[in-house]
């Protein structure tokens, strides 16, 4: 089910991953995946169109779109949502911000970095200091410092940005850290926003907990989901805010609707498509990205033995520790004296120098050519080195 986009096709349909990279190099950087649309979400919008479904959508809680993100929490990870629960945002990013608006104290915000770009500036664009959780990056596994998340907490911060799945560590969390997070959390009366759009690409051997799926976290946590990742829609607009009780629903939907407008109607027919009926869809997905994960890791046994990489749990996106090639900005050295276009780990954090992250979200024959040049480039002298 899972067809590979050609070059052309791929230069035609992502036009940003692709479009906006030079031709003859081989774009590995942005989250979009090298895959044709799944066929229920275009005949599902082939539909909405041919009907004129193009008009605003309604601006409500609930509505079919939480009926079926409802469905899909509880079919795919055990999570019992309530539909009027569920409000559309136009995407993750801006639904941190609105929940940081409405319902953040002004009061600095903690982030674990590296972190996804937009999210490193959430807290200034709404007018508060933020903390870093800096992960050590020899260490064995990617996890939040709970000392360091407590001293932010008792020196005045009071919102956590969580990102579960982790984008880039790609790290899946699991339940006891969660409630270790969730005590810190509550000891200090502050909130936490949960970023879980990568949760329907949690790959075989891990399991995604949603953080408002333990007890005790409905007052004080909201959830950011969309299928726009999984599914490749991220250009038709439409994510969920999830909430865990009828009084925070409440706040956030009472809030200005300049701050929450946007959405699109065809990103809720998307999504409402994707979260009925894409689920044979995605579990050849699944299946494609635990074959390239495999395939990575042989890849850079072969042709970058001394790169270093946690296991990846969820997502399609490697977090690769190249430090020891010398380069302090390898994707600057890899895009030009090899042709491939990585994101900077400096992107995710300024202290990630000879870090990238790379999109395995291809065919198995652009994933090995990618690696290839990865090795050819590093294997060289040019470059700011390391010091």
């Amino acid at each position: 089910m899972i067809r590979d986009l050609t070059d052309d096709e791929a230069r035609a349909a992502l036009v940003l991953k692709w479009g906006q990279t030079e031709p003859g190099v081989i774009p590995a950087w942005v989250a979009e995946m090298d895959y044709a649309t799944a066929d229920v979400l275009t005949d599902a919008l082939v539909d909405a169109v041919r009907a004129s479904r193009t008009g605003y959508p309604p601006y409500e809680s609930g509505g079919e779109l939480g009926r079926a993100y409802s469905e899909w929490a509880q079919r795919h990870v055990g999570h019992t949502v309530d539909p009027d629960h569920v409000v559309p945002v136009v995407d993750v990013s801006q639904g941190m911000r609105l929940a940081l608006d409405v319902l953040s104290e002004d009061a600095p915000v903690v982030l674990p970095v590296p972190a996804y770009p937009p999210q490193l500036d959430l807290a200034e664009i709404t007018g508060r200091e933020r903390v870093d959780l800096v992960l050590d990056p020899d260490s064995e596994r990617a996890g939040i410092d709970l000392d360091a998340l407590e001293a932010a907490l008792r020196d005045g911060a009071r919102t956590l940005v969580l990102t579960q799945p982790h984008n880039p560590w790609g790290r899946v969390f699991t339940r006891a850290e969660l409630e270790r997070i969730r005590d810190v959390v509550v000891r200090y009366g502050a909130r936490v926003i949960s970023d879980e759009i990568h949760a329907p690409l949690v790959l075989p051997g891990a399991e995604h907990v949603p953080y408002l799926s333990l007890d005790g976290t409905a007052d004080h946590a909201v959830a950011l989901v969309a299928a726009s990742k999984a599914f490749n829609t991220a250009g038709l607009k439409c994510a969920q805010l999830v909430t865990g009780d009828d009084a925070t629903r409440d706040r956030i939907f009472a809030a200005p609707m300049t701050r929450n407008d946007s959405w699109s109607t065809l990103g809720v027919v998307a999504s409402v498509a994707a979260y009925d009926l894409g689920d044979p869809w995605l579990a050849a997905l699944i299946e494609r990205l635990d074959q390239q994960r495999t395939l990575l890791a042989d890849l850079l046994a072969e042709h970058l033995p001394d790169a270093r990489t946690r296991p990846l749990e969820a997502t399609y996106l490697a977090w690769l520790d190249l430090r020891a090639y010398g380069h302090r900005d390898p994707a600057a050295t890899c895009l030009n004296r090899g042709k491939v276009r990585l994101a900077p780990g400096h992107d995710y954090h300024p202290g990630s120098a000879g870090h990238v992250r790379l999109n395995i979200a291809t065919s198995p024959e652009r994933l090995t050519e990618i690696v290839r040049r990865m090795a050819t480039a590093l294997s060289g002298q040019s470059g700011m080195m390391l010091r």
